[in-house]
């Protein structure tokens, strides 16, 4: 009872320990805040790369590509086909995207993806990344999404995208009029015999541009978000908001090789949507366009013996009914696949540097923000000598009125680990607060400081991400715990070896 009472008592009268349970304190709660929004972040990312890439992909090793779609899906099926939700074929190849802005045309290196997009759909969250199915920002105010979720996506033209293709037209034939009057009226003032001496490139232009009017090309592309906008402050209300250079129903060009012996190919294709899935590297490099089109333009198009068309593709993406399952199906593909001609990968396989790398930061930012707690249990090491050493005499005093030596060690044992407890206790609390209102705080540091912690134009997410896993607050607490006691461990000791006779002598 002696030994809980002086640990008690200690906790109590003992104020120079709060600077130890204040340590401990501040090293769980940012170990905890750290971690979950380390794991919020992971997740997030995980999630979004797995939407695009699908569970498994099967690759050709050539941009060429091999023939015979169907073929090839019906091996799949018949060798995993228990295993397997959803497959679809792409054609992935390299391009550039050209499109006219500001009187100048701008160009992007790119990476073309030819897909269908139903069933695209079926093996990611295609629907999720496009924006006709989301709420627009239009300005200051806001438009209903065009499209409902439960929509499968197609090449068609949305109501609002057709509408502003018609006006594009609309202005041209305007324009392409007005100059023609012009030339017109130009000529009878200068009485010139010349057919069309005043014509000019843009004129030119202007007139192919009016010629297309309102129908669609037949390339039909979804374009990433950051390959058609940027961002630019309003200076009258001094916050930045996105500028679009291309806005879906508009024509871009587009130019890639020929499979085989590499030739130039062009298309023009229009614009169906903008395509933003969070992740910069994918908003910036890809550019979705119907499969058809694009395996037709690279010549990936041959005809059979029978009269019938084969055509080659570049990759398989194959979506599982349990990602648990990947494994035993990489294999099961792998020996029907041969690895001259083909890569069998998960989607973690394909993106393991990028993963890696996410792993290797989380775990230096945990040593580091451990050493924190290490730091405070260096500090209770140095207050329970000082404890021990002014404590001499009534350690003395207990020992002769018959406390044993490991009575003696458990007070201090028993302090260092109501210590840990309290610390960690008080930690886990504030830390678990932290995340739960961490976007509000950020909201308030962004306010005083003007100017904004988290910005969604960086990190793609429209709040912090944050992901509390119990098991980990549990580690990090235990592990807290377990530091006080280690470092109360010498000084217990110390204190357990104090002889009566010297310890009451002590001055």
């Amino acid at each position: 009872m002696y030994k809980l009472l002086l640990c008690q008592r200690y906790l109590r009268t003992r104020y120079i320990a709060l600077a130890s349970i204040i340590s401990v304190t501040l090293g769980v709660a940012t170990m905890i805040v750290v971690n979950s929004v380390m794991a919020g972040f992971s997740s997030e990312m995980r999630d979004r790369i797995q939407g695009i890439l699908s569970d498994i992909i099967i690759e050709t090793r050539s941009f060429d590509g091999e023939p015979d779609a169907a073929t090839h899906q019906a091996v799949v099926h018949k060798l995993a086909g228990r295993y397997i939700s959803g497959v679809t074929a792409t054609v992935e190849v390299f391009g550039m995207l050209s499109f006219q802005y500001g009187g100048q045309y701008i160009h992007h290196p790119v990476t073309l993806v030819g897909i269908d997009p139903r069933s695209k759909s079926s093996v990611g969250p295609l629907v999720d990344y496009l924006q006709s199915y989301h709420d627009q920002p239009q300005g200051p105010e806001s438009i209903l999404a065009e499209r409902s979720k439960s929509q499968k996506p197609d090449w068609e033209l949305t109501p609002s995208a057709a509408a502003h293709r018609k006006h594009i037209a609309d202005l041209n034939s305007q324009r392409l009029k007005f100059m023609k009057e012009l030339q017109h009226q130009k000529r009878e003032e200068t009485a010139i015999a010349d057919p069309d001496p005043f014509v000019t490139e843009t004129d030119a232009s202007v007139e192919t541009a009016a010629s297309a009017n309102d129908v669609p090309q037949d390339g039909r592309v979804y374009i990433g978000a950051g390959l058609i906008s940027f961002p630019q402050k309003d200076q009258e209300t001094n916050t930045m908001r996105t500028v679009s250079m291309v806005q879906p129903g508009d024509d871009v060009k587009i130019s890639t090789v020929t499979a085989g012996t590499p030739e130039a190919a062009y298309f023009s294709a229009t614009v169906v949507d903008v395509f933003q899935s969070g992740m910069s590297e994918y908003d910036s490099q890809l550019v979705y366009c119907n499969i058809e089109t694009l395996q037709k333009v690279r010549k990936m198009v041959r005809s059979n013996p029978d009269g019938s068309s084969s055509r080659a593709i570049t990759s398989i993406q194959i979506k599982l009914k349990d990602y648990h399952d990947a494994s035993k199906v990489v294999e099961l593909l792998r020996s029907e696949f041969p690895p001259e001609t083909y890569n069998v990968l998960t989607w973690e396989q394909k993106q393991g540097t990028l993963l890696a790398a996410v792993e290797v930061e989380s775990s230096i930012l945990n040593i580091l923000l451990f050493l924190i707690i290490a730091v405070a249990g260096f500090g209770i090491l140095a207050i329970f000598f000082m404890i021990v050493v002014e404590k001499t005499r009534d350690i003395g005093i207990l020992k002769a009125l018959g406390a044993s030596s490991a009575g003696v060690m458990s007070i201090f044992l028993s302090y260092g680990l109501s210590l840990g407890m309290v610390g960690s206790g008080v930690g886990v609390a504030f830390g678990l607060l932290f995340v739960r209102y961490i976007n509000q705080i950020e909201s308030v540091i962004a306010l005083i400081t003007g100017r904004k912690v988290f910005d969604e134009k960086i990190y793609y997410f429209k709040e912090i991400p944050t992901h509390v896993d119990p098991w980990t607050v549990c580690w990090v607490a235990i592990g807290a715990m377990t530091i006080a006691v280690v470092a109360s461990i010498l000084p217990a000791r110390r204190a357990a070896q104090l002889q009566p006779v010297r310890a009451l002598r002590h001055e």
